[in-house]
């Protein structure tokens, strides 16, 4: 560290638009520089789960986000730092264009905000499939619009052949360190809500060569590092959770969903219920028979149940201890994924049916990035409270919330978004679609940590 601050090499890679090759080039400039040695921090502007894990696969660490808009600005640049603990370059993968950010916002949460928390040069690019000297004026018109925002360098992607790269490169004004050919072999396959998640593809580390034996190939590696080498050191200190075990040392067991169904938590969820005492084990609703011995409490995160609904629904015995579990008061808490596996049913297969809700696919894409109010005193929240958050979800539930007319039940709605009620909670559940980051929102995870020790 130098005596103004924190140095740390890194790069933005960003894009004009969605669809330029960013989630292929960043991984791919992730695992090549890992390949040559370096220790790679991965990280993920904005609140998507399925690219981090693509992350995590070609760095060999967690894939981590930074998202204004779930976490505040203040926390931006402590939980880079935090992330890229023993790095010695951190590449940021953007979202969307680099300048779109949250409807209405003004560009808040995006790309070229997290940019500018983070005085992070951005790496530039651009699908050039086609255009041609066009290119040029896209790149200056992004490398200009916002003097806060650096745009150092540029990668050509889709370029087909080297008399188009050349004719693309003599019109851009920044270093251009990457001109890649078309390449169908290293395409990622998609579904309903984007990327498939490597997890549920099965990938591992070398599943990437293809891919890294491309940039190596067409990026100059050395100059993307010189890039990152300009980022001015940072003046933070990295993130840490709150430490607050109880002092009789208890550490009781968390369950946390995992498998190819429940592939989407933040990294930093573990590491808050570590700091608060909790030990943590991964649970496979499509494997594993029963919870682990001595489970205390129960972290149901987002994922793709949907897809898996028929196995899931025959892991019968797990599915009926769950049901008693969670009938039983075992503290709960379930997001998106997790509240559908606990529902009824899900397109009409049966689930756990712990939530008095029956789920079903739809045509229409939910996507929100709200602010929710707590309607009510629960296991996570307290009445009144705001919690900021993101919905992303092609299913939708009937009904939409607990009215708390069950008494026996005891769920009510979870949160009041635009003034509507949505999800389930209780005392011991709390169930909706609504995925929250609690770093940014400490005080859940210390409540979940709280009932977990008490039993």
């Amino acid at each position: 560290m130098s005596a103004g601050g924190r140095r740390l090499p890194r790069l933005v890679v960003a894009a004009p638009s969605t669809g330029q090759g960013k989630t292929t080039i960043a991984t791919g400039l992730m695992a090549a520089l890992r390949r040559r040695g370096h220790t790679v921090s991965a990280h993920k502007v904005g609140p998507d789960y399925i690219d981090p894990g693509y992350h995590a696969l070609a760095t060999g660490r967690p894939g981590r986000n930074l998202d204004p808009h779930l976490v505040g600005e203040e926390r931006v640049v402590p939980l880079l730092l935090h992330g890229a603990r023993g790095a010695d370059v951190a590449l940021a993968e953007g979202v969307m264009g680099l300048f779109d950010g949250r409807v209405g916002g003004a560009g808040f949460a995006s790309t070229a905000h997290v940019a500018a928390l983070t005085r992070t040069p951005v790496l530039l690019v651009v699908d050039c499939a086609r255009a041609s000297r066009s290119v040029g004026a896209v790149v200056h018109g992004m490398a200009t619009y916002d003097p806060s925002v650096h745009v150092v360098g540029v990668v050509l992607n889709q370029v087909g052949s080297p008399r188009h790269a050349a004719e693309v490169e003599s019109s851009v004004r920044l270093p251009v360190v990457g001109r890649l050919p078309r390449e169908a072999s290293v395409a990622t396959p998609s579904r309903h809500l984007g990327l498939v998640p490597a997890v549920e593809r099965g990938m591992s580390a070398e599943a990437l060569d293809p891919l890294v034996d491309l940039v190596e190939r067409h990026v100059d590696l050395e100059a993307v590092l010189d890039l990152a080498a300009t980022a001015p050191d940072l003046d933070a200190e990295p993130w840490s959770p709150p430490t607050s075990p109880p002092g009789d040392g208890a550490r009781p067991l968390v369950a946390v969903a995992g498998g190819r169904a429940f592939t989407f938590r933040y990294a930093e969820t573990e590491e808050l219920l570590d700091a608060a005492g909790c030990d943590t084990v991964v649970l496979d609703p499509l494997q594993d028979r029963s919870l682990p011995a001595g489970t205390a409490g129960l972290y149901l995160g987002g994922g793709f149940p949907e897809v898996h609904a028929a196995d899931l629904s025959l892991n019968r015995s797990l599915v009926a201890e769950v049901r008693g579990a969670v009938a039983d008061g075992l503290p709960t808490v379930a997001e998106c994924a997790g509240l559908l596996y606990l529902c009824r049913s899900l397109d009409r297969v049966p689930m756990v049916g712990a939530v008095p809700a029956d789920a079903a696919m739809t045509e229409r894409l939910t996507l929100r990035y709200p602010e929710a109010v707590a309607a009510s005193d629960s296991l996570l929240t307290r009445a009144g409270e705001r919690v900021t958050g993101h919905e992303f979800h092609r299913t939708h539930v009937t009904p939409v919330a607990g009215d708390g007319s069950r008494p026996r039940a005891g769920l009510g709605p979870a949160w009041l978004v635009d003034g509507a009620p949505t999800g389930f909670a209780g005392p011991t559940l709390h169930a909706s679609y609504l995925h929250t980051h609690w770093a940014g929102h400490p005080q859940l995870a210390a409540r979940f940590a709280a009932a977990v020790h008490r039993g």
